[in-house]
């Protein structure tokens, strides 16, 4: 399976946060799965910890690339097509970054690992 993880179930799944279901951490782990992170979600975890919403012991950049490289996440990049994606989307999710998670999903045909059910009124597969 080919998924795109949403920010807060990549940082659930990085913090060992008991409100990450079984289910899902074990779609995570499973070495069969080809999962995606988004720019949009790097960009979100640098603005949190920026802001200190987000306690990291190390610096994102380093937990993001090592984490990326250990756990076989795939990088997403924002393409063009996404933004403008992004921007016609139904005002739904008032959130940039999900947003941008819902446009890049539909662009590749593949669902979202998310708990917000924001995200499921899309015309979107959503994982939970």
């Amino acid at each position: 399976m080919r998924a795109l993880l949403d920010t807060h179930v990549f940082l659930w799944w990085l913090a060992d946060d008991d409100r990450l279901r079984r289910s899902t951490r074990t779609i995570i782990e499973d070495p069969g799965n080809t999962l995606l992170l988004s720019a949009a979600s790097a960009w979100e975890v640098a603005i949190k910890s920026a802001h200190g919403r987000l306690d990291m012991a190390r610096s994102v950049e380093d937990v993001l690339t090592t984490i990326l490289m250990q756990a076989r996440f795939e990088r997403l990049a924002i393409e063009f097509e996404h933004a403008v994606a992004a921007a016609t989307l139904p005002g739904i999710h008032g959130d940039p970054f999900d947003r941008m998670l819902v446009a890049q999903a539909m662009a590749l045909g593949c669902p979202i690992v998310t708990q917000d059910p924001r995200i499921a009124s899309y015309p979107v597969q959503t994982i939970w």
